[in-house]
Order: C-alpha cells, then sequence, then structure tokens
C-alpha cells in the first residue's frame, strides 16, 4: 500500500473514529500495547552496545530504550530532570548534592538497583585506559582526575551512604543534571558488564529488554514488566532499523515501515512542500556544531594562521542555502544559538579570500597546500566537503576526500590519525563540558579530537568553572567560546536543524534539542491504525 493511500485510509478512519468509543479512547490518553518501529541513523552499524564506550549518535539513540542514567533530558522544560533518584539535596557549599534512589528500580537481570551500581558505574567510566567518552563528565567530580592518574583507589567524591543513598562531591560549581543525563553515564550493572556476555546481551534499567541484534541492520527490545515509571512503556515491543543511508529511511517512512525518522536536507525540501507529510514535521535547533576539525598537533594546522586563513576561504552562505538547503544555522563560534552561554553579538568569519590569501602568505603557504579530509558519504560530510573544494581552490589549498564509514571516521579521529575531518559534534546543554571538548588535559578519545593546547585557554575554562555568580560564570564562558573562535582549531560550519518526520497513528514524540533523534520511547504510543498494532 502507497503512503498516500494509506494516508487517506487512516484519515477517513480517524474522522469515523471521532464519534466511537475507540476514538473517545484516543483523546482519552495512551493505548496500551503495540511494536514502535523506529530510526537509527547515520550510520551502516552501532559502534557498540556498551552505553559507556560510545557517543555516537544512533548508539545513543538505542540507548535510551535499554538503558538509564541518573537524570533524563525533559524536553517539554527543555532542561535535564532527575531520573533514578526520587530527591536531592545540596550542601551550602554548592557542591556536594546527595541522593535517595527510588526503591522499586530493577535491571533487566531482576536485580534492584542500588548506591553501589551508581558509584561502579562512574568509577568504571574514568578508567584511564579506556578513554570512555564519559570520563569527561565524571572528571568533574572530586579525586576523579587522581583516580585516573593512578594516584587513588578510588574516587573521593562517590560516597555511599546507605544502599539507596549516596552523594556526589564536586571540584566546581556544576549543574549535575547537565552532567549525568546521556547514556555515556549509564548505570550498569557490574556482574553483567564483567560476565563477558554484556557486548553481545546488553542489561540495563530501560524500559524495554534487549531481545535482538542483527549487525548493520535491526536491533529489538520487549516491554520490560519491572520498569520502575508505572503504566510504562505503553508499547510492547520496539525495533530500530540501523542505516546511514537517509533515502533507504525516507523510503521505509513513506511506505509506513517507520513511525518516526530524521530527515536530509533533501527529504526536508520534499517534505515540507508535501500538504500531508507536512503536517508530522517537527522541527527542532539542536545542540549540535558543524565542523571540519583539524589536527592541530600536524602541520599546516598546527599554524592558526592556516586554520583562520580556510574559516575565511569559503561562503557558508551559499553551501547552507543551495546544498543544505537552509536545513541549518551559520555557526558564530563552538557554541550554538540554544546554549545558554550563545554570545548573539559575535559575527561569523566573513567571505574574504583575499584576507585567506594573506593570512597563508604569513604562515609560509603563499603557494597553498594540498590535505586529505576523512569525510562519510552523506551531504553534510562528503557533500559539503566538495561544495568547498572550489573555494580552497581559489586560494591555492588542494582539498581530496578519503571516504570511510562512521566508525572509522571515529578510529582516526581518536587515533590521531586524520589530518582534518567532518563530524557534528554535542555542543550542549551544558557549555562549560562543551567547551571542555578544546581543555589541553582532555585526551582525544574523550572528545579534545584536534588536540588543541592552550593553557591560557584551559584558565579560562577553569575560572568559569569555578565562579558561583550566574552572569560572570555566563561572561566567562563567552569569552573562552570567542577564544576558541579566533584560535579556529576547526572550520565551523553551521548549527545543525534537525527535523523528525513522525507518521498520524504515532503519539508522544517529544522535541529533544541534545539529539532530535533520541526520543523518549518510554512515553511513545500507537493509536489503533498503525501497522505495528
Amino acid at each position: 500500500m502507497s503512503y498516500r493511500h494509506r494516508l487517506k485510509t487512516l484519515l477517513v478512519a480517524a474522522a469515523i473514529a471521532v464519534a466511537s468509543p475507540m476514538g473517545a479512547s484516543w483523546a482519552q490518553g495512551p493505548i496500551p500495547g503495540g511494536t514502535l518501529h523506529l530510526a537509527a541513523p547515520y550510520g551502516a552499524a552501532l559502534k557498540s552496545l556498551d552505553p559507556h564506550v560510545t557517543y555516537n549518535s544512533q548508539d545513543l539513540v538505542v540507548s535510551k530504550a535499554f538503558h538509564r542514567a541518573l537524570y533524563t533530558w525533559d524536553s517539554s522544560n527543555n532542561a535535564p530532570a532527575l531520573d533514578l533518584a526520587e530527591l536531592v539535596s545540596t550542601s551550602e557549599d554548592g557542591k556536594t548534592y546527595t541522593y535517595r534512589l527510588f526503591d522499586n528500580i530493577y535491571f533487566h537481570n531482576g536485580r534492584k538497583l542500588t548506591s553501589d551500581d551508581v558509584i561502579w558505574s562512574y568509577t568504571r567510566i574514568m578508567d584511564p585506559t579506556k578513554g570512555y567518552p564519559g570520563s569527561v563528565q565524571v572528571s568533574t567530580l572530586a579525586g576523579a582526575k587522581e583516580y585516573a592518574e593512578g594516584k587513588a583507589k578510588e574516587i573521593s567524591g562517590l560516597k555511599k551512604i546507605d544502599d539507596r543513598t549516596f552523594s556526589m562531591t564536586f571540584n566546581d560549581f556544576v549543574d549535575p543534571g547537565m552532567m549525568f543525563f546521556e547514556a555515556i553515564t549509564a548505570i550498569l550493572p557490574r556482574e553483567e558488564v564483567e560476565s563477558g556476555k554484556f557486548l553481545t546481551h546488553p542489561v540495563g534499567l530501560g524500559p524495554f529488554a534487549f531481545v535482538d541484534h542483527v549487525e548493520g541492520s535491526r536491533i529489538s527490545g520487549k516491554k520490560f514488566d519491572k520498569y520502575y515509571k508505572q503504566g510504562k512503556p505503553y508499547a510492547d515491543a520496539v525495533d530500530f532499523t540501523i542505516s546511514g543511508d537517509s533515502s533507504a529511511l525516507d523510503m521505509a517512512f513513506r511506505a509506513g515501515e517507520l513511525d518516526a525518522t530524521v530527515l536530509s536536507e533533501n527529504a526536508y525540501v520534499l517534505y515540507k512542500a508535501d500538504p500531508e507529510l507536512s503536517k508530522g514535521l517537527i522541527e527542532i535547533s539542536e545542540l549540535f556544531t558543524r565542523h571540519m576539525g583539524f589536527n592541530t598537533e600536524k602541520p599546516p594546522f598546527n599554524d592558526v594562521r592556516v586554520r583562520q586563513a580556510i574559516n575565511y576561504a569559503v561562503d557558508r552562505d551559499i553551501i547552507i542555502k543551495k546544498l543544505l538547503k537552509d536545513k541549518a544555522y551559520k555557526a558564530t563560534g563552538w557554541l550554538p544559538a540554544t546554549s545558554p552561554a550563545f554570545d548573539k553579538e559575535r559575527q561569523p568569519y566573513p567571505y574574504d579570500q583575499a584576507k585567506a590569501k594573506a593570512l597563508l602568505a604569513e604562515a609560509g603557504y603563499p603557494n597553498g597546500f594540498e590535505f586529505t579530509a576523512t569525510v562519510t558519504d552523506g551531504t553534510s560530510s562528503l557533500g559539503v566537503l566538495e561544495a568547498m573544494m572550489p573555494f580552497l581552490k581559489e586560494v591555492g589549498i588542494t582539498a581530496n576526500a578519503k571516504v570511510v564509514d562512521s566508525n572509522t571516521l571515529v578510529d582516526e579521529m581518536d587515533q590521531g590519525l586524520a589530518a582534518a575531518w567532518f563530524r557534528s559534534a554535542g555542543t550542549g546543554p551544558d557549555p562549560i563540558n562543551a567547551l571542555r571538548c578544546f581543555d589541553s588535559r582532555v585526551s582525544r578519545p574523550a572528545c579534545n579530537r584536534s588536540a588543541f593546547k592552550d593553557t591560557a585557554y584551559d584558565a579560562i575554562l577553569d575560572e568559569a568553572a569555578a565562579e558561583r555568580d550566574p552572569s560572570k560564570r555566563i561572561d566567562l564562558i563567552k569569552k573562552a567560546d570567542g577564544y576558541i573562535f579566533e584560535q579556529a582549531p576547526v572550520w565551523f560550519n553551521n548549527y545543525n536543524k534537525a527535523v523528525v518526520a513522525t507518521q498520524p497513528w504515532i503519539h508522544g514524540v517529544d522535541a529533544n534539542v541534545t539529539e532530535a533523534a533520541i526520543i523518549e520511547v518510554d512515553s511513545l504510543w500507537l493509536d489503533d491504525n498503525a501497522p505495528g498494532r
């Protein structure tokens, strides 16, 4: 059945249902049952089923179904919300938070969650031999860095009070919710992780228990009957289609095989113009910054003038309008417009090829140079690089593309093998945490892929982290962001406008600015016209 024929049938059925008991049940609230069919986009395969290992967006999408962190992101209030604890109190000095866990939280293996699980999970994340991405967040705890350096046997800032109560003490004044809401800080059961089976059969606290994973194709789960949120999840099962092919996801959505999916630039234009498809669009200004990263440890990108030259050499306006179909906002720094510390007064790098040529000559490259950028095969990666090439050629720079899959891209960045690369990096919601990705003391795997090192910059961040006055703190963060903008360890491309397409039969899809594809699956429900029922 075609999408249009299916949709027409559904609209007629919905009209008839208004006066029927079935229609009344829709209006009254969620209907339990059915299987959710969702997309795990952006790549041909998941990087890992261990949520601590991967910060890839599609892995985070899937993890939301199987795992839970201390906090979650509340899209209705656009802020983090306490998730695993029933209450939290703060010390007078503002650096220690004491939590009381709910008494009805169970792992999928039937064991109840305890304070020991929280402490073990955060300690695991700080393992210096692993380079887990969540170490950036956990390192804000007192004693975390000492533990990672082998100077302590435990993280002093983590204290167990009893089986349900624990405290976290931080080095500076932070909002723990901003630090501990993503799957990279999920709470895991130690016995399952160390069993040797976890990488193929993950066990978590999420609304769905793992059932099956066909690598590069799909991953599924079934409703966890002991899930701690009463009445949730509404659906009996969830099935994710794993794909980095936006055209394939578009076709699946149009065929009614997906309940929701994120849209590419080209699909966005078509859906926007369609009188029916446009009704199900959710447009979101995400906390992500698209960029071309530079390896600042190696020539020519170890010279700030070369990095600045590339920022001057390219006309971003044309790329955003013609290639990205206006599904983007021009970047004026690392922090996006939805960040609490966004500097709305700062102007983007202007398109000025004369300035670019002058900077290249000063840096010792009057005739330009040649480099290779590692990219994935997509509009926002390979497509943007190809659009840049003529502009770069005008100032003497020859850019080549090395096309790889998303996992290989991450590996090359983490190992310092890529000279340059294209990436969409999470730049929120906590601005200091986002800016730590250029902190000299942060490793490549943790997020400092450019290997940027500048002690003056580190000092600005430290001063901001130690400042209790909110307005002064924001000013210091803006200063740090401006410093990075000037030093240009990346080519600042754009802030992402994400668009989620939803079918008329799915309800409860939220607008998550931290990553539009990460949907709060325990709140989704399907009405009686859904193919998944």
